[in-house]
Parts: structure tokens; C-alpha cells; sequence
């Protein structure tokens, strides 16, 4: 399993590096640069604009140019910042821990209630309850999430309960430590809520399906004729396989909160990196922009991996070698 870890860890490096590549030529096509808009400031001087473009190697080539950015990136310097007016690794590391906490409480939210309903769903097909959550599933999948923002805030505005926006109330520093976990915690429910109400209808139809998939199978009928329990023969012989596929769509889950959230980080004023990628792409803010496509490619290469892992652990059939 080790040398198995140790391969897709060397095969990341050229995925890694054909993306940032990619990247940098797909910016470097579009028309323009950061650099135009401040050419149309009269307060900006030709001198100082060309100082900045010497400076980080914009009057290169453009392959001098990613060549300059990969030895930095060798030294763990992402870069500057031009909209910032920052090192990008201080942008990105001010904003990432909120990012990771909107997502950690997306997802979690999004299994724990996506994989028992799923189960409840298979258990009862074609009953009431199987019916009722399918409907459910089906307008939760087709009200847009900037939508169910908007509504969600509305309700907020109207009736109080929780906070309009952003990610700590006015008074945060005079509370308490038990105070500013709760007020993040209220902070957390609308963008939350609607990052995984999606998430959730589609993974409860997924796993509806492979229960129902897997409770046809030759060896559940096995195991009800020798007489055990129905809740045994679910939850110990059906579930541990019927979950295997999901496992795979973890990872994938992983790299697509940090897309997902961008939009309701700024529908809700929550202060994540998402915000940050769109407002870098708009401005054109190269190696900001660099740096962000990097981080989502290293989180689809890291929670791939980890869905390798939980299927060698969940099923023992699955076994790694060299070849």
C-alpha cells in the first residue's frame, strides 16, 4: 500500500505541473492583462508600471515567464499578489482555514444525512416515505443554490433567528470562547445549508440505488433463508457494499466544495477563498490565479487518493500491487 501511495504521489507531479502550464497560457491568451487597467490611471506613471512588469518578469517571454513562477514555486513562493498588493501564500493562507471550515461542515452535513435517508429510502422502496423523499430530492436538485441563497436570506431578514452575511458578529471579540463558537456556528447555517442541500438529494438517489442494487444480489437472499435479522443483513452484508462507489465520489467532492462554495461564500459575505479565486480571475491577477488552479488540482489529486485508501480499508478484495 505504501509503494502504491508513493507511485500516485510521482504521478501527481506532471498532472500537477501540465495544469499550472495550462493555466498560465490560458490567462496569458485572453486579451489583456492587471497591468492595462492601470495604464488608464493617470495617477499611474508609464515608469512605475514598467518597474513592476520588470520587476516580476511581465517583459519576458512568456515561457521565461512560467519558468521564473516554477523556480519560485520550487522555493514555496507562490507569488505577488497585484490586485492584494500582497504575497499570494499570505491572501491564500488568511482566507483558507475559513474555506475549510464552511466545506468540512458542508460535507459532513451532506453524508450524515445523505446516507442514512438513502438507506431509509431502499429499506421502504415504493412506499410513502420512498415516494415523499423522492420528491423532495427531485426540488431540492432543481432550485439553483444562488437561489435558495437569496430566499433563505429573505427569511433570515424577515424573521431573525440568523445573521444576514458574513462570518462574525459585531460584538465577536467581548464573547466568550463557548460565545464565538456558537456565533460562528450561526454564521455557518445558511451557507451551509445551501452548499449541501444539492449534494444531499443527489447522494441519497445514489445510494438508494446501489442498496437496491445490492440487496438483489444472490447472497443477501442467502443470508435472509439462513434466518438472520433483516436490520443484520443490511447494515453488516449490504451496506458495506452498496457504499464502495461512494467512496470514489469523495474525492471528487473534495476539489468540487472549493467551486461549489465560491458563489455562496459571495452571496453570504463569508470570507473563504472562493471569493478570492473570482475576484483574481476577473482582475486577472496572474500568479494569484496560478496558485488557486494549483490548490484545486492538489485537493482533486489528494481526495482521489484518500477514496483509494477508505476502499482498500472498507473492502478487503481490493488490493494495490505495482502493476
Amino acid at each position: 500500500m505504501l509503494k502504491y501511495i508513493l507511485k500516485r504521489i510521482l504521478i501527481s507531479i506532471p498532472l500537477l505541473f501540465g495544469i499550472s502550464l495550462l493555466t498560465f497560457f490560458l490567462i496569458q491568451i485572453t486579451p489583456g492583462n492587471f497591468f492595462d487597467t492601470l495604464k488608464l490611471d493617470p495617477q499611474v506613471s508609464p515608469q512605475t508600471i514598467a518597474h513592476y512588469e520588470k520587476l516580476f518578469y511581465l517583459d519576458k517571454s512568456l515561457f521565461q515567464q512560467y519558468w521564473h513562477w516554477l523556480k519560485n514555486l520550487l522555493h514555496f513562493n507562490l507569488g505577488y499578489s497585484f490586485y492584494y498588493n500582497a504575497p499570494v501564500s499570505q491572501i491564500i493562507s488568511s482566507r483558507l482555514f475559513n474555506t475549510f471550515i464552511l466545506s468540512l461542515s458542508a460535507m459532513l452535513a451532506t453524508w450524515l444525512i445523505a446516507i442514512p435517508l438513502g438507506i431509509v429510502m431502499a429499506v421502504n422502496r415504493n412506499r410513502f416515505i420512498d415516494k415523499f423523499l423522492s420528491i423532495i430530492s427531485f426540488i431540492s436538485l432543481s432550485v439553483p443554490s444562488f437561489f435558495l441563497a437569496i430566499i433563505l436570506l429573505y427569511f433570515a431578514s424577515k424573521f431573525g433567528g440568523l445573521p444576514l452575511g458574513g462570518m462574525q458578529s459585531a460584538d465577536f471579540d467581548q464573547m466568550s470562547l463557548l460565545g464565538k463558537l456558537l456565533d460562528v456556528g450561526r454564521h455557518l447555517v445558511i451557507p451551509t445549508v445551501v452548499i449541501s442541500i444539492g449534494a444531499i438529494a443527489s447522494l441519497q438517489r445514489i445510494m438508494r440505488g446501489n442498496l437496491l442494487e445490492v440487496l438483489r444480489q444472490q447472497y443477501i437472499l442467502a443470508a435472509r433463508a439462513k434466518g438472520l435479522p433483516e436490520s443484520r443483513v443490511i447494515y453488516k452484508h449490504a451496506l458495506r457494499n452498496a457504499i464502495n462507489p461512494l467512496i470514489t465520489i469523495l474525492g471528487y467532492h473534495l476539489s468540487g466544495l472549493l467551486s461549489g462554495a465560491a458563489l455562496i461564500e459571495i452571496i453570504c459575505s463569508w470570507p473563504g477563498i472562493g471569493s478570492v479565486m473570482l475576484t483574481a480571475v476577473r482582475a486577472k491577477d496572474l500568479y494569484l490565479v496560478m496558485a488557486s488552479m494549483l490548490m484545486g488540482g492538489v485537493l482533486l489529486f489528494l481526495g482521489n487518493l484518500l477514496a483509494d485508501i477508505m476502499l482498500a480499508w472498507v473492502d478487503p478484495r481490493i488490493r494495490y500491487t505495482d502493476s
